[in-house]
């Protein structure tokens, strides 16, 4: 895991990001999350690439939720795992 990785998977183990699901006509994908805990902008394709790649290791996940609400990206145990490692 470089550095780039953990800096997202650290901002996903704050609550940093958020999932939207495209409905309500935006394109799906990930969101900054703001102070008030609503979309502060959008994730760029290069970093959203990285998230689901760390997603598709089991590092991160998506809350599963019903309804059109942004879900959040937390941490796996997995993930924590690793940060912890890494700050070791």
């Amino acid at each position: 895991m470089d550095r780039h990785d953990r800096e997202l998977l650290q901002l996903a183990a704050d609550g940093e990001l958020l999932y939207h699901k495209g409905t309500w006509g935006d394109p799906a994908g990930y969101r900054w999350r703001g102070a008030d805990g609503t979309e502060a902008g959008v994730v760029p394709p290069w970093e959203a690439d990285h998230l689901d790649a760390l997603a598709d290791r089991g590092l991160i996940s998506i809350e599963r939720r019903l309804g059109p609400f942004d879900c959040r990206v937390t941490t796996t145990g997995a993930g924590r795992s690793a940060l912890s490692v890494q700050a070791a």
